[in-house]
């Protein structure tokens, strides 16, 4: 593997500064500058290349440029790109049908950004409340969990608990209510007659991979049943095979009213996302009430088709969990010594630095000097997610990347 310098190289100085001047600063990436990728391998203006340990937020499952992939984008563009909802096109009904059948649902609303799908599901569980379960006007509230992340558009953030993504965006959109992730008793004693829907993500990304214990997935679709609320999963992040099976409430053999789907739905290619679930909810949505010029487009379509394709077959989600638990039994080993605790399922980290060692963005900064690209969450922990295509020889070569910054 590749040893790279410290020290940013000439060419990677200037896009760099292109970007500093010209681009928002809503993001504060590390010092690469990227131009090609193949499968979990990407190369940067300078030639250098790393092993992609971060996979696009899982949006690369199935790695940079899969071949399926891009040939179902190439033959799309050669016929058309969007039409606009305004007209029926070849690639959505076989889509959404592709999809529903793979997911076991019976109904999708296809978007574009994962944003967009939580937004989308938060308005469908509202119309719900009140056309089918007869809330009051007004009145519907969501149960959320605290350390969420749905996203960054103003209602989202209503209900993040980040402080750097809420402040200075209010005023703030009413309606939900915040409990602590993980806690059923706090989750039961939150819903009440008003409550539309518990939206939860199962597995917490951005929080730092937290898994839930035991039982609590299973007790928020009780509680949901029994008040006659939506429990909706937001498997934007770990969904799609990422953790090992199709979606991560398949772990505890649960099931939901609605799904958000995105990131790896659109294969590292298009941005595609959908909301998933029973014609009982989505079919509340009318005609004019949610719409989308993008959502649903035929190259949309046909890249989440190929991607459908891709995980009938199976053969995801067994490399992430065979995969996977190579990579938890590795850096497990690691707790005690540079790490002090590792958390995820699949090929799915979130690890926390032991005291005493390098921050979260040293280590990343530290593990990019080797070749390997991840990024923190929070001071002390880094996310790994490399792509499910990766071989079993560089998992290992990125895991003893990782040994070395955290354990020196």
């Amino acid at each position: 593997m590749t040893v790279h310098a410290e020290k940013v190289a000439t060419g990677t100085d200037e896009f760099i500064a292109l970007d500093e001047q010209w681009g928002a600063h809503n993001y504060h990436p590390l010092p690469v500058v990227l131009a090609e990728a193949d499968g979990a391998w990407v190369t940067d203006v300078d030639g250098n290349r790393y092993l992609d340990f971060l996979s696009g937020y899982s949006a690369l499952n199935f790695g940079h440029r899969h071949p399926d992939l891009i040939a179902a984008a190439q033959a799309q563009l050669g016929r058309v790109t969007l039409t606009s909802r305004a007209f029926h096109h070849d690639q959505m009904g076989p889509f959404c049908r592709e999809l529903a059948e793979l997911t076991g649902t019976e109904m999708v609303l296809p978007m574009n950004s994962g944003a967009e799908a939580v937004e989308s599901a938060v308005k469908i569980a509202r119309k719900w409340a009140y056309q089918v379960k007869g809330v009051p006007d007004g009145t519907a509230e969501i149960v959320v969990a605290g350390s969420n992340f749905h996203g960054r558009t103003t209602t989202i953030v209503s209900f993040s608990t980040d402080e750097t993504a809420r402040a200075d965006f209010g005023p703030f959109t009413p309606g939900f209510v915040t409990v602590p992730y993980g806690d059923a008793a706090a989750l039961a004693a939150a819903i009440t007659e008003r409550t539309a829907a518990v939206l939860l993500e199962p597995i917490q990304g951005e929080a730092g991979v937290i898994v839930p214990p035991p039982g609590y997935l299973a007790e928020a679709r009780r509680r949901c049943d029994d008040a006659g609320a939506l429990l909706i999963a937001d498997e934007i992040q770990s969904g799609l095979a990422r953790t090992g099976k199709l979606l991560a409430l398949d772990h505890e053999n649960v099931r939901a009213d609605l799904y958000t789907l995105g990131k790896a739905l659109g294969g590292g290619i298009m941005p595609v996302s959908a909301v998933v679930g029973s014609r009982d909810v989505l079919g509340v949505l009318r005609p004019g009430e949610h719409g989308s010029t993008f959502g649903g487009n035929p190259l949309a379509c046909a890249v989440g088709r190929a991607v459908v394709a891709l995980l009938k077959t199976g053969e995801f989600q067994q490399r992430s969990a065979e995969l996977g638990e190579r990579l938890h039994t590795r850096l497990g080993g690691l707790i005690g010594n540079g790490l002090s605790a590792v958390r995820g399922r699949g090929l799915w980290a979130g690890i926390d630095i032991a005291p005493g060692g390098p921050s979260g963005r040293e280590a990343s900064r530290a593990l990019a000097a080797r070749g390997v690209l991840c990024k923190e969450t929070h001071d002390h922990t880094l996310r790994i997610a490399p792509p499910l295509v990766i071989s079993a020889e560089d998992l290992d070569r990125g895991i003893d990347a990782i040994t070395e910054v955290v354990t020196r």
